[in-house]
């Protein structure tokens, strides 16, 4: 099995997305382990001194003016944990829970923490061993880090709480430690702080909706594109010299795919012979205007990724010279603000799929298609229904769109008085990126039919081996109606699991 390798500079995506999608095993460095050890030797020097330092000698947040004597500080760790792991609410996905536990582990190996090499290695016994520990919906306001939810981990990690073994059961987390030969750890001064102070399940959230986004704004392209050969459009509108003198990078790369998807069609360009059109709708013309300004969101929020994966975030932190001071970096505002980029993008780009889904089923603006695509009309409704659900899933992208990171509600007594609601962000993307995902597979399903409808004259052979495939996988052609849920769950899977893209990658190469 593929094993990643922490060391003291950060982690990848790639990093990120095999060990919370891939199972991949993890070790830590020799460069991080000795990096550990050197800035404990730091912590527990200020630990023997008299002076209080904040998470070592003193309480937490609006308690931080209590100094706490050494024979109390492992139960303040302890208690930390214990405390702060008040998450509630539906579980929260194994994935978002392995990839906030690396990206923890992470930050902790950058050496700017203060924890003992052998936490570390716990942390990384439990993600190798397949516990992942229940962590909850609510519990974060995306400062002073993902409290909760890292709490709940942390928990797991000194065996109290409950976790879900390899074999997805849920039991208490002692027993599962037990099992694997793991020995709870015993927290000591700076450690229960340092495990749940930074910003690591939004991130890891939006790592994996990067990913996702990347794979579904490509086949947003060959949907519009089925699309725009389904209504007879021109293509014209996606000549490179149109695309240059707007030098938008994801508007010129979304045209590009569709140009390479639409190569060779005998579909495209006839409205121009026989109807008065002169230009095409928005939904078609426009297409890669919208996708591409998503396409640019999407780089920018993969700058603030990378930046993030290769932060320590922690307070207070230890720093090169031995200081050890407070700071502000578990702020979440960075990842929080990209997070609602991207659903305000998606939610853009579903709205426009939508139109042109509704485009097609519409007898007067569809040139020539049967209404609702429907093999006979009135007896059939053909896809009717598929155009409301796709509808409702725009109207719901459009109040997940609504801002995570606008509001803010204090905390702690008034000590914590600014938060990023970045968490929530996250979460509210996740949802957003299932629902486009499902709002693409629609326009495939009615993209593809009406393409199949336009008899005598042949789709571009991109799109030919698109509709081959989706019909292989399920997703069925023209006819009578039937249950329809079975077709869209097929379609879904088709979208999701990347095969649209690679599809149509088998005739166009890579696409953008």
């Amino acid at each position: 099995m593929h094993t990643v390798v922490v060391g003291t500079s950060g982690v990848t995506a790639s990093d990120v997305l095999a060990v919370a999608r891939g199972g991949a095993r993890v070790a830590l460095s020799e460069e991080a382990v000795a990096a550990l050890a050197a800035a404990r030797e730091i912590v527990d020097a200020l630990a023997a001194k008299p002076d209080p330092v904040y998470g070592v000698s003193t309480g937490f947040g609006a308690l931080a003016t209590r100094h706490i004597s050494q024979e109390l500080r492992t139960q303040l760790q302890r208690n930390i944990v214990r405390s702060h792991a008040a998450g509630m609410g539906p579980r929260v996905e194994r994935e978002v829970v392995r990839a906030l536990m690396f990206l923890r582990l992470k930050t902790v190996c950058s050496g700017h923490t203060g924890v003992r090499p052998e936490v570390a290695q716990t942390m990384a016994d439990v993600l190798n061993a397949g516990i992942t520990p229940v962590v909850h919906e609510y519990g974060s306001l995306g400062c002073s880090g993902d409290l909760a939810p890292l709490s709940h981990c942390a928990l797991a990690l000194m065996g109290e709480g409950d976790a879900e073994g390899p074999d997805g059961v849920v039991r208490p987390a002692g027993e599962l430690l037990a099992e694997h030969g793991i020995r709870p750890v015993e927290l000591r001064e700076k450690e229960g702080l340092a495990l749940l102070n930074g910003t690591d399940g939004m991130l890891g959230m939006l790592v994996m909706a990067l990913a996702d986004l990347d794979t579904l704004y490509k086949s947003a392209d060959i949907t519009a594109a089925l699309s725009l050969e389904a209504l007879l459009g021109t293509d014209k509108v996606l000549a490179p010299e149109l695309h240059a003198i707007r030098p938008h990078p994801g508007q010129g790369a979304s045209a590009a795919n569709m140009l390479a998807v639409l190569k060779g069609s005998q579909l495209t360009g006839h409205h121009q012979d026989d109807a008065p059109r002169v230009q095409d709708a928005y939904s078609v013309r426009c297409a890669p205007q919208v996708a591409g300004a998503g396409r640019d969101t999407l780089a920018h929020a993969r700058l603030v990724a990378e930046r993030e994966l290769a932060s320590a975030v922690d307070n207070p932190v230890v720093l090169p010279d031995g200081r050890v001071e407070s700071n502000g970096n578990f702020h979440g505002a960075p990842v929080a603000y990209v997070l609602d980029f991207l659903a305000i993008a998606a939610a853009d780009l579903g709205s426009i799929a939508e139109r042109r889904t509704d485009r097609l089923l519409d007898k007067n603006r569809s040139h020539g298609l049967p209404p609702f695509l429907a093999d006979d009309p009135g007896v059939d409704s053909g896809l009717m229904i598929a155009q409301y659900t796709q509808a409702a899933l725009v109207s719901e992208m459009k109040r997940l769109a609504v801002p995570a990171s606008a509001d803010s509600i204090p905390s702690s007594a008034m000590q914590e008085d600014h938060v990023s609601m970045g968490w929530s962000a996250a979460r509210k993307l996740r949802t957003a990126v299932d629902n486009l995902t499902r709002i693409v597979a629609i326009e495939l399903y009615a993209a593809t039919r009406a393409v199949e409808l336009r008899e005598g004259l042949s789709p571009a052979p991109a799109t030919q081996a698109v509709i081959e495939a989706a019909r292989a996988a399920g997703v069925r052609g023209p006819g009578p109606d039937r249950f329809l849920a079975p077709d869209l769950a097929a379609a879904d899977a088709f979208v999701r699991e990347g095969r649209l893209v690679a599809a149509a990658e088998t005739v166009t190469g890579p696409l953008q």
